[in-house]
């Protein structure tokens, strides 16, 4: 099943999205955070593929429309993306999917890739509805972040070989969550590339990295979200 353009509000202004409904037409609500190409293709198929796991997934666009496959080009895009406004975005497509018809859970999961996964942990630090929060290769665009606000258990992945966010900065990040009682578990895939999971990127996908990650975040929804 498809999934489809949706507009929502956001902070008294309209946001999109791209939200894919499971076959059974309900099911826990996950938001899933763009990388900094913007809201492409690849990021699309992940919320198809949340939907036919059981899952209401909905990618809210954080560069309203801009999107690039040039890295000097993505990287200025993400530069210019404004970190309160993408967070008003971010707040409103949990909203949305909190209230849908559709949600069978009052916790909504959220997972975001590189850019994303940074503003992944940044959304679970703002929102307590948030249940379930995971990380790839997450990379904080100058948000500062109050670990102590998230309430939600929170599953990493990240690359050995990562000149963005390596294990270094993983283990720190993953310690510092631990040291306030969090709920964490981090996971460094050997050998693996920044971006690992991203299977249009035939340069740094790792398909048995990729599939190990995502046995690990479906069940880790599951048992969060109900």
């Amino acid at each position: 099943m498809a999934g489809e353009m949706v507009q929502f509000p956001s902070n008294g202004q309209e946001a999109e999205g791209y939200l894919a409904m499971p076959a059974s037409g309900s099911g826990p609500g996950v938001i899933v955070i763009q990388e900094w190409w913007g809201l492409v293709p690849h990021i699309k198929d992940i919320c198809d593929r949340l939907a036919g796991e059981g899952f209401v997934a909905l990618a809210p666009d954080l560069y309203h429309g801009g999107t690039s496959a040039e890295p000097d080009e993505a990287g200025k895009l993400m530069m210019a993306m404004n970190i309160d406004e993408a967070a008003k975005d971010m707040s409103g497509a949990v909203d949305y999917l909190a209230g849908h018809d559709a949600s069978t859970s009052g916790k909504v999961g959220c997972v975001g890739y590189c850019m994303g996964g940074g503003l992944s942990l940044y959304l679970a630090s703002l929102k307590p509805e948030i249940g379930a929060c995971v990380v790839y290769y997450g990379v904080l665009p100058g948000a500062q972040l109050d670990f102590a606000n998230i309430q939600a258990a929170v599953l990493g992945h990240y690359a050995e070989n990562d000149n963005f966010a390596g294990p270094a900065a993983a283990r720190e990040l993953e310690g510092n969550l631990r040291s306030l009682g969090k709920e964490v578990e981090f996971h460094i895939y050997p050998d693996t590339e920044h971006a690992f999971f991203n299977d249009t990127r035939a340069d740094v996908y790792d398909a048995d990295a990729a599939k190990l990650s995502w046995e690990r975040t479906l069940p880790f929804f599951r048992e969060h979200l109900g």
